[in-house]
């Protein structure tokens, strides 16, 4: 280096890196992400993209190390992105807005702060009464994000999980299907000469509506089955082609299911668990290796012979008919399913910014308010206080007394 290139340096002569410009506001979020510590949980709620975004406008992320590996999101792209990364589940805990996918544990109990708010999945029927009593012992704001609605009376996480989990569902049966899982060695769909596979679905939702899609286009012969009227109609409108469909009827059913190949459970609950359409009987007249898929198990199943299962043991076999009733499929596809959840919190977040916080983001928001299930320790869902014989006090009242 030439004396000029150590006296330009000194000096402003010198060229230097210009910071890239953030934003500061006094309603910055401090937001946690932590690293999902439930069973095969591979998800992550934020991309590095949407962390990126959130730090230019003003807020904060910690990032707890390894969180974002299983979704092939490294820590690197989340440092570069603007975030700070931690190196125990502590420090994200001290952010005031924890963001992730599984419910809280017994072991995140231990780090949340309270006062805090924490969005996440709920998963009624594996929670008891205890477990709202603990979220309410430290005074959280939560928020099921399944409950969550939009302005149009959606649920964007639930719609966006169940396009994922329609799309896999049948290359989980076609797996399920072939001598390579030692099933009935029959491939998904038909070919020339041999009768198709015969799959029956159960609901008209989102999850049948994209496995219908799939399914018609392997060949399969496809029956799907509901009790409104109006969501077969509108199924066979969304998927443009003729779809044999018909209102739940015991013999009709009954008769389906005992020449099915692959039956799927996707009917949601409208409040609460989901119903139980299938009965222990009715799977005792499958052909030995047919496959069931429990899509609606993390809301109690729609078969009585069903149990939760794990992506490391998806399936059991209960009178002959192979089970496979894994509650987070998605997490099968987490880089995807990762994304679509950054794509839904992100837009939130940034508004709940722009609006001054949590509380208010709730009262400027009336149609978003279905989501919370506790607030600052009083139970605001009313099918959970019934379930649990909880106190409950409606959102509405709430607010309209604090501001």
């Amino acid at each position: 280096m030439t004396g000029f290139e150590e006296l330009a340096k000194q000096t402003a002569l010198y060229p230097k890196e210009s910071p890239l410009a953030v934003k500061t506001s006094r309603n910055s979020l401090l937001i946690g992400l932590p690293k999902e510590v439930s069973l095969q949980e591979n998800r992550i709620a934020l991309t590095p993209e949407a962390v990126a975004i959130l730090v230019r406008n003003g807020h904060n992320v910690i990032v707890e190390k390894g969180a974002g590996e299983k979704a092939k999101f490294s820590d690197t792209e989340y440092s570069e992105a603007g975030a700070q990364i931690a190196q125990s589940p502590k420090e994200v805990y001290e952010a005031n807005l924890i963001l992730k996918v599984e419910p809280l544990v017994d072991a995140e109990f231990e780090y949340v702060q309270s006062g805090s708010t924490v969005i996440s999945a709920l998963n009624l029927p594996a929670h008891d009464r205890t477990y709202f009593e603990k979220i309410n012992s430290k005074n959280l704001t939560s928020f099921g994000y399944e409950y969550i609605e939009d302005q149009g009376g959606n649920l964007p996480v639930i719609r966006s999980m169940s396009e994922i989990a329609g799309s896999a569902v049948m290359l989980i049966a076609g797996e399920y299907l072939s001598n390579a899982d030692n099933g009935r060695g029959i491939i998904l769909g038909g070919i020339t000469g041999v009768p198709p596979t015969k799959v029956v679905m159960l609901g008209a939702g989102t999850v049948t509506e994209y496995a219908v899609r799939t399914a018609l286009g392997m060949g399969a012969d496809v029956k799907v089955f509901d009790k409104h009227l109006y969501k077969l109609q509108r199924l066979k409108y969304a998927v443009g082609q003729h779809v044999y469909t018909s209102i739940i009827d015991s013999d009709t059913l009954a008769e389906a299911i005992q020449r099915a190949d692959v039956v799927i459970g996707a009917m949601r609950a409208e409040d609460g668990l989901s119903p139980i359409v299938v009965t222990e009987e009715m799977i005792g007249r499958m052909k030995p290796d047919s496959v069931i898929i429990d899509v609606s198990i993390d809301q109690g199943g729609n078969f009585e012979t069903s149990h939760m299962t794990t992506h490391k043991q998806p399936t059991f076999k209960h009178m002959g008919v192979i089970h496979y009733c894994v509650p987070n499929i998605a997490a099968r596809v987490a880089y995807t399913a990762s994304m679509a959840l950054s794509n839904i919190f992100l837009p939130f977040l940034l508004e709940t910014g722009t609006t001054g916080g949590i509380e208010q983001m709730m009262y400027a928001n009336r149609w978003f308010m279905k989501g919370v299930y506790t607030h600052k320790g009083t139970l605001t869902n009313a099918y959970i206080a019934r379930k649990f014989n909880m106190r409950f006090k409606d959102l509405d009242l709430l607010l309209a007394a604090r501001f």
